[in-house]
């Protein structure tokens, strides 16, 4: 036990970010060092309510207070205290989605998660009338599409929200959004940090033309960069995180973030030409950029970091679920031979061979799609392994060619950034599955990105420690000292990494990859259509 971070919590000095995922609800307790002290979680999931993915108001609640209530059981298990007083409090949650409320604070509808692909009529229009793309799962196409669908309730509308905004509002009494978050709601003009005020009046004129009284900017949160205040915990918002009483009222809460935000905040990436990319199960990079893009690119969605700066953001819905399967075919054919070969052991070996390969893979294509991927216009999946018949087949070149395909339609986005729009990027830091094991997976992003790839030695908690790092910031900020100074001199000092710089011919060999699979994506097209 940590006398120092018994202290902090007892002096009332510790600090507290929650995060909402999909399927976790995360809380971290951070002492004076920064360093996690406590941890909470509450597991939940989404459910399919009239086609529509939502999580009840009764969920959200019992979630947030079962995920505080482990919290500070772990408190009491590890410093035999209660917490009784926090230094500042933060809310993240998973982006978009729709939270309307009337006049009276009642939930019109229920809640409509990110997950919901009802608003492509929508985001057509608006990406034609803004001039900018609308992706989906943003706050601003669930509220057309039910303009355009006749949704009675629209004409009610008081308040819309995201899913962290409506937690910081009932517990603080501010409708307010981090500005991160806000991107996700509706076009940000970093220049003000603040919702784009020509695309507002665009939007009020439609809904004007649809007989609406409301003005969007009335309904819509105000937008706070991240360090400035939001608001303390209420007497009422008190009892509703912590049910026991035992938590005092008063403290001082940060504007709600979104998971995109706390992500780049937790793996120092929110200053300009930085980023960081996540390959797990899908895969996503973020992009600090320099200026807005030139004309609207469908694969790339512009949203911010918490303090504003521009971000482009590109999102794939697949990555080492195929990887996963080989590996796990290979492991069959070890076990049928009698071979007991440990997984980590059987991932590390097969995902160093791919370094002995040829470059460009030797002539094999691979296409990881258990799901459809938006970024080449397909709507399901089909994975597939292709190769011409004087192709180099060798384990190396195979394992290569899957793990480019891993990468391969986060690499299609970025060239449209990186090569098309000039997008100048000095380093990238990765996390997730496809980095665990040592150089490789590295290696090869770096060549897909034609940039610099960190992977840090320590992993940090997530983003519900990327929230908590921003309500320290609010508190402890100089003036003048910016959110990437701030993470560069207090957070992230010291801290070591493995990076590793873009190899010539690697680069020459992905890109020489990519005509040959983007030239065969018509194949894999086929094959959704016929393989039923």
């Amino acid at each position: 036990m940590s006398e120092t971070a018994k202290k902090a919590i007892e002096a009332g000095r510790a600090v507290l970010g929650i995060e909402f995922g999909s399927t976790r609800i995360k809380a971290v307790l951070v002492d004076e060092t920064h360093a996690p002290i406590a941890m909470g979680t509450h597991d939940w999931e989404n459910r399919l309510e009239n086609n529509i993915w939502t999580y009840s108001l009764e969920d959200i609640w019992a979630g947030l207070q079962g995920c505080y209530r482990s919290l500070a059981g772990d408190v009491r298990e590890k410093y035999g205290v209660r917490l009784v007083k926090l230094g500042a409090l933060g809310f993240s949650g998973m982006m978009h989605g729709y939270m309307p409320f009337d006049k009276a604070g009642e939930l019109l509808v229920p809640f409509r998660t990110w997950r919901n692909t009802m608003t492509e009529e929508a985001c057509k229009k608006l990406t034609s009338v803004f001039e900018f793309n609308i992706p989906q799962r943003w706050s601003i196409a669930h509220l057309y599409q039910a303009m355009l669908s006749g949704e009675s309730h629209v004409r009610d509308i008081a308040f819309l929200t995201t899913l962290a905004g409506y937690i910081h509002w009932k517990l603080s009494g501010e409708k307010v959004l981090g500005v991160g978050e806000a991107s996700g709601m509706f076009p940000i003009d970093s220049g003000i940090c603040n919702y784009d005020e020509k695309m507002l009046g665009q939007f009020d004129w439609l809904a004007e033309s649809g007989g609406l009284a409301w003005k969007l900017n009335d309904i819509l949160p105000k937008v706070l960069k991240a360090g400035e205040a939001a608001g303390v915990l209420t007497e009422e918002g008190a009892k509703l995180l912590d049910p026991t009483e035992t938590l005092q009222a008063g403290v001082p809460m940060c504007p709600p973030e979104g998971d995109a935000g706390t992500g780049m905040t937790a793996t120092n990436a929110v200053r300009v030409r930085t980023g960081n990319i996540s390959a797990g199960t899908s895969i996503f990079s973020m992009v600090v950029t320099e200026k807005a893009l030139s004309k609207v690119h469908e694969e790339i969605d512009m949203v911010t970091t918490p303090d504003g700066s521009p971000v482009a953001m590109v999102h794939c819905n697949n990555c080492t679920s195929d990887l996963n399967a080989w590996v796990g075919l290979f492991k069959q054919f070890a076990d049928t031979f009698g071979m007991k070969t440990d997984m980590n052991e059987l991932y590390g070996t097969l995902y160093r061979e791919a370094l002995k390969a040829d470059t460009d893979c030797g002539g094999m294509v691979s296409y990881n799609y258990f799901s459809g991927e938006p970024v080449t216009g397909l709507n399901e999946g089909r994975p597939m392994f292709v190769r011409t018949p004087d192709a180099k087949f060798t384990l190396a070149n195979f394992m290569r060619s899957n793990l480019y395909s891993a990468m391969a339609a986060l690499k299609i986005g970025n060239d449209i950034l990186l090569k098309e729009e000039q997008i100048k990027v000095d380093s990238l830091t990765g996390h997730g599955g496809l980095f665990k094991t040592p150089v490789v997976g590295q290696q090869l992003m770096a060549a897909a990105m034609n940039a610099p790839v960190t992977v840090m030695d320590t992993a940090s908690e997530g983003g519900a420690w990327g929230m908590a790092v921003l309500a320290c910031y609010m508190q402890e900020k100089e003036a003048g000292e910016s959110l990437p100074d701030y993470l560069s001199s207090r957070i992230f000092a010291g801290q070591s990494g493995t990076t590793i710089e873009p190899k010539a011919e690697d680069v020459a060999g992905f890109d020489a990859y990519i005509e040959k699979y983007k030239s065969t994506l018509k194949a894999e097209k086929a094959a959704v259509e016929g393989l039923k």
